[in-house]
């Protein structure tokens, strides 16, 4: 690593820890490249590398009279890294493996939890993931599992609504066994 992308990689590095400690989440504007510039104590060139970098991996998105603002970067980081991540079979069966997995024991979390899903209508199956996992109250699992299905987006079909429905009212009941039937079930016709 040279010298330069060292420095480089440095002011990435510091431009994350000022998100983070002004507390900017996504659509939040960053400051400006000046202000930037001397709250890192570097050159402006230097930090319009650093932004240039970070709106080419999806992080930032500058908007010409307006300034620099943070996207929603989940979702970009995914489909950029996806595509060099997921070039062999066995790495895409592992990562269906993985969210299958994922998927059953957030179905076991709330087979203690829940006793009624008062929200019996989900538009499609990340819909329904979604809800499924966010009623585990679990962040750091609802996390890895969105990261984990958009990556899976494009290797499975839909399955049919009646088995989410089914699903839906197994763990309802708090029939751990059925809905892991019905997991399994979902699993075959998720298949492409």
């Amino acid at each position: 690593m040279t010298a330069q992308s060292k420095v480089y990689l440095e002011i990435v590095q510091q431009i994350r820890m000022i998100m983070k400690e002004d507390g900017l989440a996504a659509g939040d504007r960053l400051p400006s490249e000046r202000d930037l510039s001397v709250r890192l104590n570097v050159g402006r060139s230097s930090v319009r590398e650093a932004l240039r970098a970070l709106e080419l991996v999806g992080l930032i998105e500058t908007r010409r009279g307006e300034g620099t603002f943070i996207r929603n970067y989940e979702h970009g980081i995914v489909q950029l890294i996806a595509g060099f991540v997921l070039q062999d079979e066995k790495t895409k069966g592992d990562l269906l493996q993985v969210k299958s997995l994922i998927e059953r024991d957030a179905i076991r979390l709330l087979c203690t939890k829940e006793s009624v899903w008062s929200n019996p209508d989900f538009e499609n199956e990340h819909a329904f993931w979604k809800d499924v996992f966010k009623r585990t109250d679990n962040h750091l699992l609802y996390r890895i599992w969105f990261i984990v299905s958009e990556y899976a987006a494009d290797l499975e079909k839909e399955s049919t609504r009646e088995l989410y429905t089914q699903l839906q009212e197994a763990i309802g009941k708090r029939d751990e066994a059925e809905a892991l039937r019905l997991h399994d079930a979902l699993n075959l016709s998720r298949q492409l």
